[in-house]
């Protein structure tokens, strides 16, 4: 089910590290902002302040963190995150766009940790009181070819960039499994094409929901 009980328009942007979210994020808010809408540019985890403390556990924590720890602390920043943020905005009518929502939880904790995506779907529908998204943009890459562009920008890993080809394969057939689920929800885009192509594509179904 979708939540639908506010005026504003909830999109997500979902893939494996390296996929290109943060540039289609950036373009999408350029263009809505041209338009004249009134935009909230956010991203999990680290949407807040409570939610940078997260961030910086569940990425950056040197010493281990069990998986099912890994998820709660999620879990946690995503119930803060839509209780004093996007529920906030949307109420007002404007639109959220967001890097990573409970979809990535459901890949990275359920499929690459192996914790099973029901239940971690389930707990972050606990925490987020039901909020799915309008529309999520699922920008799809060979696992390959994501850890070339991570190589290429020479950044240092966080605990999940830092995983094996085997998590990140299960992350991306994770993510395709959950939009095949949900079709009328998710669009599904070759990150490998051009940067202008995929905004374009995003506009056009970004449109039909303004």
């Amino acid at each position: 089910m979708t939540d639908v009980v506010t005026p504003g328009l909830f999109i997500t942007l979902e893939g494996g590290d390296g996929s290109g979210k943060s540039t289609q994020a950036q373009l999408l808010t350029d263009w809505l902002e041209a338009a004249g809408h009134t935009v909230v540019r956010t991203r999990e985890p680290g949407g807040t302040e409570v939610g940078v403390e997260i961030r910086q556990i569940v990425l950056h924590h040197r010493g281990e963190v069990s998986p099912r720890a890994e998820a709660l602390l999620y879990a946690a920043d995503r119930a803060q995150h839509v209780a004093t943020l996007v529920r906030p905005a949307l109420a007002r009518g404007e639109i959220v766009i967001q890097d990573r929502y409970l979809d990535s939880s459901v890949a990275y904790q359920g499929a690459g940790r192996v914790l099973g995506g029901p239940e971690v779907r389930d707990l972050s529908l606990w925490a987020a009181e039901g909020l799915l998204p309008h529309l999520t943009l699922l920008l799809d890459l060979d696992e390959t070819a994501a850890r070339g562009r991570l190589d290429a920008d020479n950044k240092v890993f966080d605990r999940l960039e830092a995983e094996k080809g085997e998590f990140h394969a299960r992350v991306r057939a994770a993510f395709l499994d959950l939009a095949a689920a949900e079709p009328d929800r998710f669009l599904v885009l070759d990150a490998a094409a051009p940067i202008d192509e995929i905004a374009a594509v995003i506009r056009a179904r970004v449109a039909t929901l303004l």
